[in-house]
């Protein structure tokens, strides 16, 4: 062995001899296993592998446990002069398990992690209930608190059984709760004008803060990609939001004496900052993952007494999105730090947005977020907090805060799927129709877009509310939006939620379908004209078949007989939109709709039904059989694979899916897989007698709707003669055709 190696194991073995005199209760006893302890702590301090595998396999890591317990005997804090043995102990285990997983092994046997969690553990019952400032610790007891972290860290980092272990003892909340209070984010701030400052004591709380936040980071993810069960619960909301103080306006100037020590003001402005991401991003995922969180945050704002002990912790993360913003004494960072710091603070708020939503995304919080008790505030605290904010920033290139608008937006989506709730938002008093529609401007950013949308849709969804959205010209603003454009197409999601705005609102309400189908306020059409250039240029099946619905619902609502009116010039209007809709482009993306349906008997009804309203219109017959004979798209034959064809489609031909929407209807009427509601099979008789009815085609079409009928025929006159109690309708509706073609 070198002399070095001989004077580490003679300080392990001097240890264990020491250990052994107990009980351990004279000054002079401590004082010479501190000493012992000391030089074994510095010998270990030079990377040995060799060395610390030796070491591990003596019984240094049970006398080092054993008088770990021995110092502390029952004591909340190691007292007087035992600090410092408690100090070189804790040097020791750190040094000993340095990357090295066998000794990780051997300390956990030993129980010194357990009892290193015990010490930490005593320091967190030191926090006074309600804090001021900084956990008032000297600096020997800074420094034990420091490197007990540092034993827990050095032990479990990629070493799972460490890791369980600290888990089940809940330590990832003990170090989160105590390295607060040691190192409270912003409360060098507050240090007395005139006091010097103690930068040894600062520097340590802001490396124990460090630490202790990569401890939680290795419990947190086991590196397995498993879903662990949740680190923190409701307890650890009050402690998390104390990270949003430095950032929130007004902003504390830095105390002059810090002024003169820059490379301490520099350490305490990044820890601040660093405290604030591993803060945020623990609230998002901890607001995604454990309802208890999401329950407890929501319960929070209107009782914080008996949920947070009396921190409103929604209120302030509502108040850091609202009023977070860069701390002016960041002047004194490089420009590349201050630009990565400004970065990092958005990317922290809209970590704090998505919690926010996904507590107003919780069904159980919808009564407890919306609150009907004060009048002065409709809808409770947090619903007219996000309608303010709505209001108030609605001028987007006004006031620049499209981070309110989104959560706003988002979270009022959340919330007002409950049809009372959908229509207290958009009557009076709140009415917030008006102001929806004023952010919806060609410029405004996706991300807002996508918000405003989200809450539309769901807003639509109430027949009661589609009058109001229609009279705040929503239709009209969507168009001019751009929002179906080409511009929007790598934004998918948007552009379904705002196709499905339309199809609600012109669901039995003419004056929306008028909006959509005549106002043209820009050069790429009416909202129908967009929507199906949309459709057609769009590989996405969910477009194409929602995008298509739209025209269904259109068809309809003008084709009721509620759409009729006395007043001449409404019924001029309904006359043109009819006509603007008996298009070679609609009636082909009724029948493309039907032809890509497949699995979807309810799509085929829909483009069935509207087809055959279609062809009473005067030039409509010839559009639909047109449409129905032509070929389909490529992406229309392979979203319907394995479709039997008709004998007149497949005539000579190998293929085994249907070359057009007349195929999927001899589809449906035979029903081969008895998979097709009797409804639809019977309003695909109606479509065929409505086509074969005298004057409904123009007479070069005559070859066409020969095929039709031949290819039909047989099917309609053995439908016909169905006796089956639940066909009766479908018996019906097939003779009817029959008699039609006679």
């Amino acid at each position: 062995m070198t002399g070095s190696k001989n004077n580490a194991f003679a300080a392990a073995s001097r240890l264990g001899d020491l250990l052994a005199q107990q009980p351990l209760n004279r000054s002079d006893e401590w004082r010479d296993i501190e000493v012992t302890a000391q030089g074994l702590a510095d010998e270990l301090r030079v990377k040995d592998v060799e060395q610390q595998t030796a070491l591990g396999k003596t019984l240094l890591p049970q006398t080092l446990t054993s008088l770990l317990k021995s110092a502390i005997n029952g004591a909340t804090l190691p007292e007087g002069l035992l600090k410092a043995a408690v100090y070189e102990f804790l040097r020791i285990g750190a040094n000993l398990c340095r990357d090295h997983d066998e000794n990780r092994g051997s300390l956990l046997e030993a129980g010194f992690p357990q009892a290193v969690l015990s010490l930490l553990e005593g320091y967190a019952e030191s926090i006074p209930p309600t804090p001021a400032g900084v956990l008032p610790l000297g600096t020997p007891d800074l420094k034990i608190a420091k490197t007990a972290i540092g034993v827990l860290l050095n032990a479990s980092l990629g070493y799972e059984p460490v890791q369980s272990r600290l888990r089940s003892l809940e330590a990832a909340m003990t170090i989160l709760k105590l390295s607060m209070a040691i190192y409270r984010p912003g409360s060098w701030l507050q240090s007395p004008q005139g006091v010097p400052i103690d930068e040894e004591s600062w520097n340590l709380r802001a490396s124990l803060s460090s630490w202790a936040w990569r401890v939680i980071s290795e419990l947190r993810d086991d590196g397995r990609d498993r879903k662990l069960s949740p680190l923190f619960g409701p307890d650890a909301l009050p402690v998390l939001v104390q990270a949003f103080s430095p950032y929130i306006l007004p902003h504390a100037a830095p105390p002059a004496p810090l002024l003169d020590s820059p490379q301490l003001l520099r350490v305490l402005i990044q820890t601040d900052f660093e405290v604030l991401e591993d803060a945020c991003g623990l609230l998002e995922s901890l607001c995604l993952d454990v309802e208890d969180i999401r329950l407890s945050l929501a319960r929070g704002l209107t009782f914080p007494d008996g949920e947070h002990g009396g921190v409103e912790c929604l209120s302030n993360m509502l108040t850091f999105v609202e009023r977070g913003d860069y701390a002016l004494y960041w002047s004194h960072e490089s420009q590349n730090e201050r630009a990565a710091k400004e970065k990092g603070l958005n990317i922290c708020k809209a970590a704090v947005i998505k919690a926010t939503v996904e507590v107003a995304g919780d069904e159980k919080n919808t009564d407890i977020l919306w609150d009907d008790s004060e009048e002065e505030r409709p809808g409770g605290k947090f619903v007219s907090t996000m309608v303010q904010w709505i209001r108030t920033h609605k001028a987007i290139k006004e006031t620049n805060r499209d981070d309110l608008l989104i959560c706003a937006t988002l979270s009022l989506g959340n919330l007002v799927r409950r049809d009372a709730h959908s229509t207290a938002i958009v009557r009076p008093p709140i009415t917030l129709s008006p102001d929806l529609a004023a952010i919806l401007e060609p410029d405004t950013d996706i991300k807002v877009t996508h918000g405003v949308v989200a809450l539309l849709k769901h807003l639509a969804q109430s027949a009661s509310n589609r009058a109001a959205l229609g009279e705040a010209g929503i239709i009209q603003k969507l168009a001019s939006s751009g929002v179906w454009g080409e511009k929007a197409d790598m934004a998918e999601t948007v552009q379904v939620s705002a196709i499905g705005i339309a199809k609600h609102m012109c669901n039995g309400n003419v004056d929306n379908a008028f909006a959509l189908i005549l106002s043209s306020e820009t050069a790429s059409g009416s909202a129908m004209d967009q929507i199906l250039a949309l459709v057609r240029r769009s590989d996405s099946i969910a477009v194409k078949s929602e995008g298509t619905r739209v025209l269904v619902n259109v068809i309809k609502t003008l084709w009721s007989n509620d759409a009729g009116s006395t007043d001449e010039e409404r019924a001029k209007r309904r006359q043109n939109a009819m006509d603007a809709v008996a298009t070679v482009s609609c009636a082909s993306a009724l029948a493309q709709l039907v032809g890509r349906s497949k699995k979807y008997p309810i799509l085929i009804n829909e483009g069935v039904v509207s087809l055959t309203l279609l062809s009473t219109h005067s030039a409509g017959g010839t559009l639909v059989l047109d449409s129905i004979m032509n070929p389909l798209p490529i992406e229309a034959v392979r979203s319907s694979q394995s479709v039997p064809v008709s004998a007149v489609a497949s005539e000579g031909s190998p293929t085994v899916y249907p070359r057009c929407a007349f195929d999927m209807l001899v589809y449906v009427l035979k029903n081969a897989d008895n998979n097709v509601p009797v409804e639809v099979r019977a309003n695909v008789c109606a479509l065929l007698s409505q086509l074969g009815r005298k004057g409904s085609v123009v007479q070069d079409r005559a070859v066409d709707l020969q095929k039709l009928k031949d290819g039909t025929r047989e099917l309609l006159e053995s439908v016909a003669r169905e006796t089956d109690s639940n066909a009766k309708v479908l018996a019906g509706a097939a003779q009817r055709a029959l008699e039609t073609w006679v």
